[in-house]
Order: structure tokens, then C-alpha cells, then sequence
């Protein structure tokens, strides 16, 4: 059984994906817009207050329970699925705007695809699992909070490669900009806490996402966020070091295997 803080969690989302605001629901169950911001901040619910949201907002609670399952909800695609997604850049468009929580009106008031395009492909990431396609055509996202493209797979792929040519060509001094590259050595225990760690704020940076959802689409703004750690040493340092240094880091790398 999932736990109550998740149940919260896939509740917001279910009632993003009906366009219910805190607002609408607040005025559904007599209560203060912000008492109703305040009992979803806190995740502090009555099983009184719960039913009597279920029961406004028609959403039970064995829907709750399922998609709040994470063994359900997809963490990533196949191979097949991302490079055929990434083959078509109206399809990849329209994949990467649903996970940014666009509606079908946004998405063709922002790009230059038709409504009959949109509906295509959002049917498309239907019979795949990445979304469900409801009435009115709302979107219900059906990934998971861990959700990540395949490494190396073809939309990583084409990331990195934009990346050397686009999103890394900047000083990163301006607003909403920040570039930090950190060398230090460290223990193993300390590098696995550092890695867990840029996972958990990854995961946080994804919940952010979730929860600034509601606010209006004018007031939000695009950002792209990469995580990356790895042991690496410079080419010119490389080149610098010593064989013997090499070889006695290789012989005990194989001693701890």
C-alpha cells in the first residue's frame, strides 16, 4: 500500500489532469483557497476531508492507490520508443510539453503544429503508456517521479550533442543562469553520499515542477537542469601524469573488484 505522502502526491495530479484548482476545489468543500493550499503544502489530511474531496472531484480511491504505485508508471521507454520519438521533432515536441505539463491549447499557441497534429501524437504516447488521452483532450501523465531517458539511448544522445554546440554556449552569468564545475577528491563513502544526493535534488527539482503547475503558464519559465559526476582529469593533466602513478591506481582498482 503506497504511502499517505504519495497518495497526496498523485491526488495534485489528478487534479491537474481534471483542471481543478485549488480554488474550484476549495469552493467544492466550503473551504479557504488557502486552507485548501495549506493542507496539500503540509500533506496533513483528515480521512474525513480526503473522502469529501474524492467525492467532489469524483476521483476514487483505488485510482489514487494504482497511479500511485510506481511499479505501474513508466520510469523510461524502450530504445525503440525514444528513437521514434526522437525521429519526428513534432512528435519529440510534443512528448517533452505534456512532461512539462503544457495543455493541447498551449502547445499550438506556442509551436507551429495544428490541433489534428498534436492529437496524433498524443494518441501515439497513449498506446505507449507515456500518457493517458482523457475527454477534452486533457492529458493524464503516466511516468513516473524517477522517470529519465535512456543512457546513451537516442534522445541522451541528441541532447549531448546539442549540448556541446547550444546549451553550453553561454557565460551562464545572466538571470536564471548558473554554471558551477567542482573538482575535489574524495572517499568512496563520500562520493556515493555526493551522487544519492544530486539524485535526491533531482528528484526535488522534478517536485518543484509538479508543484509550481498550477500557477499561470505566463508566469512560469523555461529551464533545463544537468546533473553530471564522473572521475575525470583534464586531457592536459592526463597527459601529464605519471605510468607508474597509472599503473599502481589500475592494480589496486583491480584489488578492490
Amino acid at each position: 500500500m503506497p504511502k499517505a505522502s504519495n497518495l497526496v502526491d498523485v491526488l495534485k495530479r489528478e487534479l491537474k489532469a481534471r483542471d481543478i484548482t485549488y480554488a474550484d476545489l476549495a469552493a467544492r468543500i466550503d473551504m479557504s483557497e488557502a486552507s485548501v493550499k495549506r493542507m496539500f503544502s503540509q500533506k496533513n489530511f483528515t480521512l474525513q476531508r480526503l473522502d469529501e474531496i474524492l467525492q467532489a472531484t469524483e476521483i476514487s480511491l483505488r485510482d489514487l492507490a494504482l497511479t500511485s504505485n510506481e511499479e505501474t508508471l513508466i520510469s523510461e521507454l524502450t530504445y525503440d520508443q525514444e528513437k521514434e520519438i526522437i525521429s519526428d521533432p513534432k512528435k519529440f515536441i510534443v512528448a517533452v510539453s505534456v512532461l512539462n505539463l503544457l495543455t493541447v491549447e498551449q502547445i499550438i499557441r506556442i509551436y507551429d503544429i495544428s490541433e489534428v497534429e498534436v492529437i496524433k501524437h498524443l494518441l501515439r504516447l497513449d498506446r505507449i503508456g507515456f500518457l493517458e488521452l482523457m475527454p477534452n483532450n486533457r492529458v493524464k501523465l503516466l511516468v513516473s517521479r524517477t522517470f529519465r531517458w535512456i543512457p546513451n539511448g537516442p534522445i541522451q544522445s541528441s541532447f549531448r550533442e546539442q549540448a556541446y554546440g547550444e546549451y553550453l554556449e553561454s557565460n551562464f552569468d545572466g538571470e536564471h543562469e548558473l554554471m558551477r564545475l567542482i573538482n575535489v577528491m574524495l572517499s568512496r563513502q563520500s562520493v556515493a553520499a555526493l551522487l544519492n544526493r544530486l539524485k535526491q535534488v533531482a528528484r526535488e527539482f522534478s517536485e518543484q515542477h509538479q508543484e509550481d503547475s498550477k500557477l499561470p503558464f505566463e508566469e512560469k519559465h523555461r529551464i533545463s537542469f544537468m546533473l553530471a559526476a564522473r572521475p575525470w582529469l583534464p586531457k592536459q593533466f592526463k597527459d601529464l601524469v605519471r605510468k607508474d602513478y597509472i599503473d599502481k591506481h589500475a592494480e589496486n582498482k583491480a584489488k578492490r573488484l
